[in-house]
């Protein structure tokens, strides 16, 4: 197969489009834009069938491949693929062709692991080729900061701080990112995520602050979307029956939309989707978005128990106007209209409030046995709300696949609430409790940031 050299243009359409290792280590256009591939490659039917009798390192490989094309050699890619992902995914039946596929048996148990450690692998590749070192800024409602700590955690060519919402991450949540040391340094703001993006972006269009060599580990960063594409194409090709017409619903639990971005790409370059349900929470613009054409974010977001979806304005909105041909800027305002019915045609959106949360929650146990967290319950009840309000696809011929994307013991407290018990705990969050967190924490204000940058490093 002849490699194809893809560039990735920026999302304001006012940069330079740039090779995919300038993309991952920039993390944000120079004009606060996102970046995205100029093409995106295909893979016809019959290349997808071949995904079925390949482990999950082998599709990883497969689809990177085709994105960073000349850029890495195939050996080197296929060391990394095989060297993050060697943990399983689950993709547990619960009723007829509706199955839940859990993201959490990564090493913080939850989806970010997926992105987090191929990424970390791909920018310790570029930076020791070109002997440079980086300052990694994240901004984490919840699991981005533990997945991103831990696959940065002892690089010694990258330091990385990661902001969080003081009050809107559990404990657990928590505590993966604060008993980390050496490159790792969490930041406790006053405020809320998007307070914490938004210094984040800040900071990286701050010309007093180039010398620091910034990037970003959110998924603005094309290096964390790209590899969440992959898990739709695995559980395709396990669960599918092998036909073109065999098309997949998935409901995939929406905040920051790179997940969601993540499967639209994957449809593009051919994955046999029929719909992907949005399932947010509360904080419902998106929704608000599909149903009145108009645009606007919540602020402050609202806070939810699905807390790593309390999101008043998804960055990644911008790609999906951008890849229904249209434009949004960094700011939320709509540039160009994108196919608005193209869009209807492939998503459906739905907002799902906390009451509902907790009844599907308690529901699916009673029904299934199935244990969700409240992100999954989410995502499962966005799937409900779909067939139930389009009955033609709610039988048992139906293909259907719910995102969990954390493990339900990040979430003891809600499960013991609403189940009255604690799910038990994988070996990576054991101990947690027993180690000391050091953390700093912060004003929401840009000038205390920057002075902290300024002084630590």
């Amino acid at each position: 197969m002849m490699k194809q050299d893809i560039l990735y243009y920026s999302t304001n359409l006012k940069a330079q489009p740039v090779a995919f290792s300038e993309a991952l280590i920039k993390g944000l256009a120079p004009d606060k834009g996102l970046f995205m591939p100029e093409t995106i490659p295909h893979f016809n039917f019959d290349e997808i069938k071949t995904f079925a009798s390949k482990t999950y390192p082998e599709i990883a490989f497969s689809v990177l491949q085709r994105f960073l094309g000349d850029q890495i050699s195939d050996q080197e890619l296929h060391t990394l693929t095989h060297d993050a992902y060697n943990f399983p995914v689950p993709l547990e039946n619960v009723a007829g062709r509706k199955y839940v596929m859990r993201l959490d048996q990564g090493p913080t148990a939850s989806f970010k692991d997926f992105a987090a450690r191929m990424m970390g692998r791909l920018m310790q590749y570029f930076l020791k080729k070109d002997n440079r070192n980086l300052l990694i800024l994240t901004a984490t409602s919840g699991d981005t900061g533990s997945a991103m700590a831990n696959a940065f955690y002892g690089l010694d060519n990258i330091k990385i701080v990661i902001l969080f919402p003081e009050n809107e991450v559990s404990d657990r949540q928590r505590r993966q990112m604060t008993t980390l040391r050496q490159n790792v340094q969490t930041i406790a703001l006053n405020g809320k995520f998007d307070d914490c993006q938004a210094l984040v972006k800040q900071a990286f269009s701050d010309s007093d602050l180039e010398y620091l060599n910034l990037s970003s580990a959110n998924s603005i960063n094309i290096g964390r979307l790209l590899p969440q594409s992959i898990y739709y194409f695995y559980a395709y090709s396990r669960l599918s029956h092998g036909e073109s017409n065999d098309e997949a619903i998935f409901s995939v639990p929406s905040g920051n939309f790179g997940d969601l971005m993540g499967g639209l790409l994957a449809k593009k370059m051919g994955l046999p989707v029929k719909k992907f349900v949005i399932s947010t929470n509360e904080n419902d613009e998106v929704p608000n978005y599909f149903k009145t054409g108009a645009y606007q974010p919540i602020v402050p977001s609202k806070n939810c128990l699905s807390s790593a979806m309390n999101v008043g304005h998804p960055s990644n909105l911008a790609r999906i106007v951008a890849l229904y041909k249209g434009a949004m800027n960094e700011k939320g305002e709509i540039l160009k209209s994108p196919d608005m019915a193209l869009m209807k045609q492939d998503m459906f959106a739905i907002s799902i409030s906390d009451s509902e949360t907790i009844d599907t929650i308690k529901k699916a146990y009673n029904q299934y046995k199935l244990v969700l967290e409240p992100h999954g319950a989410v995502s499962w009840a966005g799937l409900k709300n779909y067939l139930d309000a389009n009955p033609q696809d709610n039988n048992d011929q139906q293909l259907c696949i719910s995102l969990e994307t954390a493990h339900p013991a990040k979430f003891p407290d809600a499960l013991k609430e609403f189940l009255h018990f604690e799910p038990s705990i994988p070996g990576s969050l054991q101990g947690l409790e027993d180690k000391t967190e050091s953390f700093d924490k912060l004003e929401n204000s840009y000038k205390a940031f920057k002075s902290y940058l300024k002084e630590h490093f």
